[in-house]
């Protein structure tokens, strides 16, 4: 009989636990140094500065109110300095989609739009947790489109609260095709208001957050951005139900924010511009998406160059920032960083080359006339 050294487990299972825990440490120390790998590319290029638009360009979609700052602080602490910034950019105007009902809407009216007409044109919201009360909160919320229509307001924001988080008295989730807020959309058109819709989020931040995730650090970075795993709707649910709402208001202009939620599929955008008249999209915060498919983006812009609405989504309000897109739009460089750190995707991008009669559209043309305010 063989004599077993009653040690010897012990002593592997030792073993294997300080591998298993050595493994682990590399694989941190792997991941952390992937996060800071930052490769400096050996591409030789032409670059392009572009400082300023080729024409006065109206930004179709920012925030300079206090929305996102939960009431604190204006995104836009000193005016004067903002227009000057403005000036030296070749902005015209700037759409602020930060005018909440009530006394914030007059607020941003009075420090905006009022105070420099023409510079500004400030969108209002509409309180949507109204809905549990019914009917009787339904036309509160007409109430409250009436309302800004006679204070000024530009157009009317939707924020992705509807489809992903705003519910009704019995719990369900409301999306922007509920028949219950018909009288809501129509109440916009009825009085010239323009809708800009924020519809969902980028695909990726509905997938798994894994490996094979294009947008895995960002979402690590934040991880309360995923909606994977939560029972909410999926992104082509959202995008479907979207469409739906454009469709059945036919007398309300739509403004699809973010490229109508899906600028990795502009073959979709564009298949939906052609159905639906009453729709135009704007650019807001899809720099790296559009440039990152450079002929195909181009295209795009080429075939609705009535139906896109620049806007930088920029904030707090950044120069560099706001300026990188007119060089996305305006030359032919190729494969050049997005940003200082490109934190969305490890991609770069490339200049679409834009010609002037697409520029002048998509800079302010089509903004002024989708939005009456900005006359």
């Amino acid at each position: 009989m063989d004599h077993v050294n009653p040690g010897l487990p012990d002593r592997l299972l030792a073993a294997g636990a300080r591998r298993t825990r050595a493994l682990a440490a590399r694989a941190r120390l792997n991941t952390q140094r992937l996060a800071a790998y930052r490769p400096r590319s050996e591409l030789v290029l032409p670059v392009t500065d572009v400082p300023r638009a080729a024409v006065p360009a109206v930004d179709a979609h920012n925030h300079l109110g206090r929305w996102l700052t939960g009431g604190r602080t204006w995104l836009a602490p000193d005016v004067p300095a903002l227009l000057a910034r403005m000036d030296e950019l070749n902005l015209a105007a700037v759409v602020n989609l930060d005018g909440l009902p009530g006394a914030e809407l007059e607020a941003n009216l009075d420090r905006y739009d009022r105070a420099h007409p023409g510079r500004f044109a400030t969108f209002a919201h509409v309180d949507w947790s109204l809905l549990v009360q019914g009917p009787r909160g339904v036309a509160a919320m007409v109430a409250q489109v009436e309302a800004a229509a006679r204070a000024g307001a530009a157009g009317i924001k939707v924020w992705k609260d509807l489809g992903l988080v705003q519910r009704d008295a019995s719990g369900a989730l409301v999306g922007p095709d509920d028949d219950r807020l018909s009288d809501v959309f129509d109440a916009a058109g009825a009085h010239g208001l323009p809708v800009l819709v924020h519809i969902g989020d980028p695909p990726a931040f509905f997938r798994p957050v894994d490996r094979f995730n294009e947008r895995l650090e960002e979402l690590r970075l934040h991880p309360d951005w995923s909606w994977y795993g939560k029972g909410l709707p999926t992104h082509r649910q959202l995008q479907d139900a979207f469409e739906r709402l454009v469709a059945a208001h036919p007398g309300t202009t739509f403004i699809g924010a973010h490229v109508a939620g899906w600028a990795e599929n502009l073959q979709w955008v564009s298949d939906v511009l052609d159905r639906l008249p009453n729709l135009v999209v704007d650019t807001g915060a899809r720099l790296a998406e559009l440039g990152r498919q450079p002929r195909t983006a181009a295209a795009f812009v080429r075939r609705h160059a009535d139906r896109v609405l620049w806007g930088s989504d920029s904030f707090p309000f950044e120069p560099d920032a706001v300026s990188r897109w007119f060089r996305v739009l305006e030359s032919a460089d190729e494969a050049f960083d997005y940003g200082p750190v490109a934190d969305q995707g490890r991609w770069t991008v490339s200049g679409l080359d834009l010609g002037a009669d697409v520029l002048a559209a998509v800079y302010a043309g089509n903004a002024r006339r989708v939005i009456p305010a900005l006359g």
